[in-house]
């Protein structure tokens, strides 16, 4: 099987490959054996056969290896699928907004970002856009930017505002909004609450409360700790989400770390304390992304506007 010449591959891949193609790779996903495939889309298994062959022809290398009596992608074959996911993501925004011109409406603009944007300017850029536009339907998902950026690349999301991380982030198109400081937070009846200072030597009394392993946030606090030739706290309680460590803080002694935005918001409301330790370290810059190869809507043209507006 002939590798394809490199300068011509784009032109040939956009003559050979048939979104029905495409169409059978994802059912051969979603169903897992290549007879449930073909079964989804009303083929025969030898025509659905044929098709794959005609696929590996045209892109110049095979894409299955034998698993039993099935088909197991290799790496040539994973790398396509994710592809071919992206291309159901940008058909399925396609067809939304192609409804929403039908139906007259002004349609629907979904959004995700990390938690720490969500009190500054993320809120105010989205109430002036939903003053603009009364009728327009806003989806926010609130998550980790590596699963926003999935969700991105799957076409759920049109943009993101989080850091660009993992493989996805390759066929993105990031503008960078600002650093992100972090806060230690504890009760407002914990002891260290209130204290003029703090010292790092006081926060290893109390247990802690941090993000998972290899996330952001838990690698610049593992770095704080390793500046100071500490060990990281024993027994620690692990979660990526913000309002459950706001809760267990609230209800014990234990000590978390939650983004500076998210952190001011909530003492000036009396919800929490924050102690007074710097942490040296801050997290990447985060920003808004979008995906380099899908046209934006209307409403998301707007929003990023007013998001990177100066304030």
């Amino acid at each position: 099987m002939g590798s394809i010449d490199k300068q011509d591959s784009t032109p040939r891949l956009l003559n050979r490959v048939r979104m029905r193609q495409v169409a059978l790779m994802l059912a051969v996903e979603e169903r897992r054996t290549l007879r449930a495939a073909a079964d989804q889309l009303g083929l025969t298994q030898p025509a659905a056969t044929k098709m794959l062959h005609e696929l590996e022809s045209a892109l110049g290398q095979p894409l299955f290896e034998r698993a039993g009596r099935g088909l197991r992608l290799n790496a040539a074959g994973e790398r396509v699928m994710g592809y071919f996911r992206g291309i159901r993501g940008s058909m399925e925004a396609l067809n939304r907004e192609l409804h929403d011109f039908q139906l007259g409406s002004v349609g629907k603009f979904s959004l995700g970002s990390i938690m720490a944007a969500s009190p500054g300017r993320l809120t105010d850029a989205l109430t002036e856009l939903k003053a603009a536009h009364p009728l327009l339907a806003i989806e926010i998902a609130v998550d980790t930017s590596d699963k926003l950026l999935a969700q991105l690349h799957e076409g759920v999301l049109e943009v993101v505002v989080g850091r660009p991380v993992g493989p996805e982030a390759a066929s993105c198109i990031f503008k960078a909004i600002e650093d992100e400081s972090l806060a230690v937070v504890v009760g407002n009846e914990h002891p260290l609450a209130g204290q003029s200072r703090v010292a790092f030597a006081d926060l290893l009394a109390y247990p802690w409360i941090l993000q998972p392993a290899h996330s952001p946030m838990r690698d610049v606090i593992e770095r704080e700790f390793q500046s100071h030739h500490a060990m990281m706290p024993r027994g620690l309680v692990e979660t990526g989400s913000i309002l459950t460590t706001i809760n267990l803080i609230r209800k014990s002694r234990m000590i978390g770390v939650i983004p500076e935005t998210v952190a001011q918001r909530d003492a000036e409301h009396g919800v929490l304390s924050i102690v007074r330790y710097p942490i040296r370290h801050k997290l990447a810059t985060y920003g808004s992304i979008v995906r380099s190869d899908r046209p934006l809507s209307t409403p998301a043209e707007q929003f990023l506007d007013l998001l990177h507006r100066k304030p």
